[in-house]
């Protein structure tokens, strides 16, 4: 008799988020201005030839400084604690804190390259405009690197099994996934920005 187990499971967790957790006008309005006005944002951008916009290394307060960022963290850390049960998780007394906050506006022609998040235990993506055209995340199998000679996997291979998984998020999709997995922004084909928010949570 012969069995197969699956082992050492990768989760990515979506939630499509209400306005009541996510103004989805109010965070548009205000990333867009972001990305007009924040000028240390946008020399850094110019400084590391990143295609657009992003107030990572600028801003590190946005939840105080706007109401509707500070609605959309609240609903950020129900469902982080929501994911991090379902990773089963031994936090002890301490809870996953939020490390990081900030707004990436991409535009047309625009990619994030393939990338991880050190130093964080959950990370994160909800989307505030998704155009037609505008990028999927595409998330890499962590046993990439190392398959050495395995053949490809077939074309209409399960999802578990893909070398590539690519999530099309819409405006109010919520994604989580744990920070080591590798994960990328192909090539916006949409004609106009593709505006998100991304975060990092931390352990103690």
């Amino acid at each position: 008799m012969a069995s197969t187990k699956t082992l050492f499971v990768t989760k990515v967790y979506r939630a499509e988020l209400d306005e009541a957790a996510m103004p989805l006008a109010e965070l548009d309005a205000t990333c867009r201005s972001l990305a007009e006005d924040d000028e240390a944002g946008q020399a850094w951008c110019r400084r590391h030839d990143y295609p657009g916009y992003t107030s990572y290394a600028s801003l590190e307060d946005l939840p105080w400084r706007y109401p509707a960022f500070k609605r959309l963290v609240k609903a950020l850390d129900a469902h982080v604690h929501a994911f991090a049960k379902d990773l089963e998780f031994d936090l002890g007394r301490e809870k996953l804190k939020l490390d990081a906050l900030w707004v990436n506006v991409l535009p047309p022609g625009g990619v994030h390259t393939a990338h991880i998040h050190p130093r964080s235990v959950i990370s994160g993506t909800c989307y505030v405009s998704t155009p037609a055209g505008s990028s999927a995340l595409k998330f890499e199998d962590p046993r990439h690197g190392l398959m050495m000679a395995a053949p490809p996997r077939k074309a209409k291979a399960d999802i578990a099994q893909r070398a590539f998984v690519y999530e099309a998020p819409a405006p109010g999709t919520l994604l989580l996934w744990e920070s080591w997995l590798r994960h990328e922004v192909p090539l916006n084909q949409a004609d106009s920005e593709r505006i998100s928010i991304s975060f990092n949570y931390r352990w103690r």
